[in-house]
């Protein structure tokens, strides 16, 4: 895989071409200012406000008194929220002409890792706040902005210029049982995988035959030929109509996952690639190979998410009683230990 190929499947380039067999939607140039904030490891501030007070309030409650010293000390810290005005605008303007509902991301990837932080576990959108939500807590996004050419074999060669863009997809509620991945190697559709193989879809074992037909046809017909490489990989989208749509477009190469196949399979010059009556499908075949989604690990415990969301008063509480807990053990040990 090389640079130039990584640069290919950027999404301003490729969505020109296909623009009539995709999702409706909209890039957007991402100003410098943006793109500093986004990699800025502080504090993330999402509000539309100006400002966020982060601030810890003890009052009297009768509830807990008795093993809580309440005090009627307050403490606030107040954070400056970053504006940007005329992005904003921007945004908004190009939500609003989407439906008021967005997939966002950047050139390359969305913030699929992002999801468990949304408080819909959705990477649905209805503002720049959302947006920036996800984007700043998404491995994916922080990899497109710091090291995209990262896995190519041509390092000696200088890095192509990027131009950040966000990208705005019009929202449409896709069924993961519909989505597939599909490589293609010197023009020619040698495989395609399920997409979301974690899970055991029926109809897939049902309508193998029509599935790949269908995205074959879809192949022939509109995407063959038409791209700047011979190799890359399309991610497609079957509708219960049987349409088949583009979804997004990846480089050839371990940057991309093979989902059911290995990449040692795909480029070796083995089966899968010598094969020539049509593409090799792999799918879950049953519930017994069901597997946990890869996306997992990016997540933090669910009772880290009720804390910084206040979801749950009695883990607070709890929280705030080991704290305490912890404070009075220290202050035990500085009175036990010897002054110099």
């Amino acid at each position: 895989m090389k640079k130039e190929q990584v640069e290919h499947c950027q999404f301003s380039v490729w969505y020109p071409i296909f623009k009539q067999h995709t999702i409706k939607s909209l890039i957007l140039p991402l100003p410098q200012n943006v793109i500093d904030y986004l990699l800025d490891d502080g504090t993330l501030v999402v509000s539309g406000s100006d400002r966020v007070a982060q601030q810890t309030q003890i009052n009297n409650d009768s509830d807990a008194e008795e093993d809580i010293q309440w005090s009627d000390d307050e403490t606030t810290t107040t954070v400056t929220a970053p504006e940007f005005p005329e992005f904003t605008a921007k945004v908004l303007e190009a939500i609003n002409a989407l439906g008021g509902l967005v997939f966002p991301k950047l050139n390359w990837s969305a913030p699929r890792d992002a999801n468990w932080i949304a408080l819909n576990s959705s990477l649905q959108c209805h503002s720049l706040s959302d947006i920036f939500l996800l984007f700043k807590s998404s491995d994916f996004i922080t990899h497109d902005l710091t090291q995209p050419f990262l896995h190519c074999n041509d390092q000696d060669s200088p890095d192509p210029i990027i131009n950040y863009e966000l990208v705005l997809r019009k929202w449409s509620e896709l069924i993961p049982g519909g989505e597939f991945r599909c490589f293609v190697k010197e023009n020619k559709l040698i495989a395609i995988s399920q997409r979301d193989y974690t899970q055991y879809y029926p109809h897939i074992l049902k309508q193998e035959e029509s599935i790949v037909h269908a995205i074959e046809d879809f192949f022939n017909q509109r995407i063959q030929y038409n791209f700047l490489d011979e190799d890359f990989v399309l991610d497609v989208y079957r509708d219960s109509q049987g349409r088949v749509w583009l979804i997004d477009l990846n480089p050839f190469g371990e940057v991309t996952d093979s989902l059911l196949f290995s990449w040692e399979e795909l480029t070796s010059g083995g089966e899968i690639t010598q094969q020539q009556e049509g593409p090799i499908f792999r799918y879950t075949t049953s519930e017994v190979t069901v597997q946990p989604s890869p996306c997992l690990s990016y997540r933090i415990p669910r009772d880290f998410v009720d804390l910084s969301t206040g979801e749950d008063a009695y883990k607070l509480i709890d929280f705030l009683k080991l704290k305490k807990s912890q404070q009075e053990e220290s202050e035990d040990e500085e009175a036990d230990t010897p002054q110099c």
